[in-house]
């Protein structure tokens, strides 16, 4: 079976994280996503419906979502690896 990438996979659903929450922090200066922005910024501090805020929300996001993405491959990468494993055994 394939392996992931865990550099690619940690970058890749980082910059999509951090791109969702930057567009969201700056929607919300108009009037949407505002219930999502104020929830994120109890997680993400200096979150905000702002230009700024929605920068700060951004990086928060990419480094959650590398560390998010480094995980979820590493496990994926674990999982194959030992049912690729025991398949060779049998």
């Amino acid at each position: 079976m394939t392996r992931l990438s865990v550099k690619g996979l940690g970058l890749s659903v980082g910059l999509v994280w951090a791109f969702c929450n930057l567009f969201a922090g700056w929607t919300a200066m108009f009037g949407w996503a505002g219930k999502y922005v104020e929830l994120m910024s109890s997680i993400y501090i200096g979150y905000a419906p702002t230009w700024i805020g929605g920068i700060i929300g951004g990086v928060w996001a990419f480094f959650d979502g590398a560390i998010g993405g480094i995980l979820i491959a590493w496990v994926y990468n674990k999982i194959v690896g030992s049912s690729s494993a025991r398949r060779e055994a049998m």
